[in-house]
């Protein structure tokens, strides 16, 4: 949102909107919409619609409790549960209209239930509970699945894909180095690990190696392979018994072959 001073009123203006809504017990906002400190003008409105299960169909089916409904330019469906919508001043809420049923084994970090019943704060609690128990990162496993999909990458590209060849090499492939770093490499002091998306904040928590990151995912598909297979083993293969050595051989043998 741009102007940060009405970010909270719409926050105001959702829970208002949605407590109207036959079968609703309760609106969880999450991430940034619920930590004020960490929000700026690039923030998003997050949240979880809570509803009774007779009534989470028909709930899904009307989003007429929204604010302002001259004012949305775009509104989309993201899976069964999920929606997109996009205000004319580039504001944009997502959102999940469901049942505590429904939505049972999330797991929730930054949260704020603006209103609620019991259902709603038990769900909450639930699901900051849950958040200690996500599986820890094997590391070895992301080290070695990295240099996969640098392979697969760099020959979908050399046969020509280049666009599928670019998504296994700057999104799959860098997805499992950072969750790699995530669990061998200490942090910057003071930043806040995001438990759910291990890439948010990597360049505050990793400035060095976001900027070298980020240089080397700006070169043409081969080239940023072997950059990534590079940085990977400076970052990580030193003083690690663990890491998946003769895998990171076998893979950049084929990375620099002519």
């Amino acid at each position: 949102m741009r102007d940060l001073h009405r970010f909270d009123e719409l926050t105001g203006r959702l829970t208002t909107g949605f407590a109207g809504v036959p079968g609703a017990h309760g609106l969880v906002v999450v991430g940034s919409t619920a930590a004020a400190e960490r929000r700026d003008r690039w923030s998003d409105h997050d949240f979880l619609a809570l509803v009774d299960d007779e009534a989470a169909t028909s709930a899904r089916e009307s989003l007429d409790w929204l604010p302002d409904p001259e004012r949305i330019v775009f509104l989309a469906r993201e899976g069964a549960l999920g929606f997109s919508v996009l205000y004319d001043d580039a504001h944009l809420l997502e959102f999940a209209v469901a049942s505590v049923d429904e939505i049972a084994g999330v797991a929730i970090d930054e949260a704020h239930l603006t209103f609620g019943d019991e259902r709603a704060h038990a769900f909450v609690a639930g699901g900051r509970e849950r958040l200690n128990t996500i599986t820890p990162i094997d590391a070895a496993g992301e080290a070695g699945l990295t240099f996969v999909k640098l392979l697969v990458g760099y020959g979908r590209a050399r046969r020509g894909e280049r666009v599928v060849g670019g998504q296994f090499v700057r999104t799959w492939a860098v997805g499992h180095l950072i969750r790699t770093i995530r669990a061998r490499v200490e942090p910057a002091a003071g930043v806040r690990e995001d438990a759910l998306e291990p890439a948010r904040r990597f360049d505050a928590a990793y400035p060095e190696i976001a900027v070298r990151l980020e240089t080397v995912l700006g070169q043409p598909v081969e080239d940023a392979a072997r950059g990534v297979a590079a940085l990977a083993r400076d970052v990580l293969e030193p003083g690690w018994p663990g890491f998946p050595s003769r895998a990171a051989d076998v893979v950049e043998t084929v990375l620099t072959e002519e």
